[in-house]
């Protein structure tokens, strides 16, 4: 499934991470502990398309009762160290310091983002990601309560459409994505689409 793959090491920066956005590269590592990154250009893309989102009716009336605040950008760091804690369905993770530094860095740029679930003043869900003229590139999420990364997802749509975004890049699709209407895209594909991100504004999240 993964395409090209290559290791560097802690020169990178958060303008060459850009980069490597807008030309169809992601950076990951082999574990928490690991410092090396490699790049990820997959085969396959995982795409969720704005306009095809499926919002179950269960959770529809899940999210009617409100069960959590949902807010932007409140605590992002907060929400990758979420992300990056072992879970029962995640017991290792690829974020590792670099990857956290050059988020946050990026997230004073302006161009990386958290949604988040709070109940009360407890953080109990969200997501985060980069955004680039039209593009969203989903990373990673977190849950601990029953729906909560889920409700983010929904909002960050609500979001995206609102603002005028065109792509919502999931890198890969797994069966939980697939029931919000996530597809699998050939690089090729993917590309045009990344391109006609690129060639539009950076847009405000």
């Amino acid at each position: 499934m993964i395409g090209r793959r290559g290791k560097y090491y802690p020169t990178l920066t958060s303008d060459i991470l850009l980069r490597a956005y807008s030309i169809g590269l992601f950076p990951m590592a082999e574990s928490a502990d690991d410092p090396e990154i490699f790049w990820v250009e997959p085969e396959i893309r995982g795409v969720l398309p704005l306009d095809g989102f499926h919002l179950s009716k269960s959770l529809a009336k899940v999210i009617r009762k409100r069960p959590f605040d949902i807010r932007f950008d409140t605590a992002f760091d907060r929400v990758i160290d979420r992300c990056a804690e072992p879970a029962e369905d995640r017991p290792n993770t690829w974020i590792n310091a670099t990857i956290r530094l050059l988020y946050s860095e990026l997230h004073r740029m302006g161009h990386a983002h958290s949604v988040e679930a709070w109940e009360g003043e407890e953080l109990v869900g969200g997501l985060y990601g980069v955004s680039l003229g039209s593009a969203f590139f989903g990373e990673s999420m977190f849950s601990r309560r029953t729906n909560a990364s889920k409700i983010c997802l929904v909002f960050l749509v609500e979001r995206l459409r609102a603002q005028g975004f065109t792509l919502l890049d999931t890198q890969f699709t797994t069966e939980h994505l697939k029931t919000f209407g996530a597809i699998d895209v050939p690089k090729e594909t993917y590309l045009e689409m990344l391109k006609e991100a690129m060639d539009s504004p950076h847009l405000t999240f």
